[in-house]
């Protein structure tokens, strides 16, 4: 599975992320964060990205500030898998500091995780592989709305700020695949990640989150399943 920065189109999409002039656009709504559209342009080259400043982040008691880290930590780990189910996302300075800006995907905003699954088998590989990265990167807070099925046909996962804690705390809508085999296209890399975490998955996360991510790749490949949920508590809210 490549990853995004594999084609000239992501390597370029992260290049004009990183160095282009952010101009916002305005807040985007139902964000309980500040997080705001902005556009990014580099000469004659322009996009569209979603914006997190850590000035607009809440407090959160269960994760320290500086979850702009985390989002572009989860675009770097679904890279260095080969997943690609990240959009390119980069740590920079903005107009209301630093945090990070992530490509603005273009997408059936009608669409969800729930919508995909009952509606599209096709893209049930897709889900899966969100779901393997998501027990690894211990996502918190995988709503289905966070599943966006984009123009361009690939479902991408958005809202990645609360992934990464050392203490064990995955709560996700994905458990409908749950007991089936890993496939090797997904358990190879695991593989890698148990053995060793990529510096430049590593360089933004503390030193206990780093463990902690190696042993939960080095557990699902142990498993070679989708985990169950024993307890039918670990869900999100809202669940879209």
């Amino acid at each position: 599975m490549p990853g995004v920065l594999d084609s000239d189109a992501g390597r370029a999409a992260a290049r004009l992320l990183r160095e282009g002039e952010l101009t916002v656009e305005g807040r985007m709504p139902w964000s309980s964060n500040g997080t705001f559209l902005v556009t990014v342009d580099l000469g004659d080259e322009s996009c569209r990205g979603v914006y997190k400043p850590v000035k607009g982040e809440r407090p959160l008691w269960d994760f320290p500030p500086g979850l702009y880290r985390r989002e572009a930590a989860a675009f770097e780990l679904s890279e260095v898998l080969g997943f690609g189910v990240v959009p390119p996302t980069v740590v920079r300075d903005g107009p209301f500091g630093t945090g990070s800006v992530q490509l603005f995907v273009p997408a059936d905003f009608e669409q969800h995780y729930f919508t995909l699954l009952e509606q599209r088998p096709d893209l049930h590989d897709q889900l899966r592989t969100i779901c393997a990265f998501d027990v690894v990167a211990n996502n918190t807070d995988r709503k289905g709305g966070h599943c966006l099925l984009g123009l361009d046909g690939k479902v991408w996962a958005i809202d990645n700020g609360l992934c990464f804690a050392a203490d064990f705390k995955l709560r996700t809508v994905i458990w409908d695949f749950a007991g089936e085999t890993l496939g090797d296209e997904l358990l190879g890399p695991l593989c890698h990640l148990a053995e060793v975490v990529p510096p430049r998955v590593a360089a933004l996360l503390d030193d206990d989150e780093v463990a902690a991510l190696q042993a939960r790749a080095a557990a699902l490949v142990t498993r070679a399943a989708f985990p169950h949920d024993r307890t039918g508590q670990r869900y999100p809210w809202p669940l879209v």
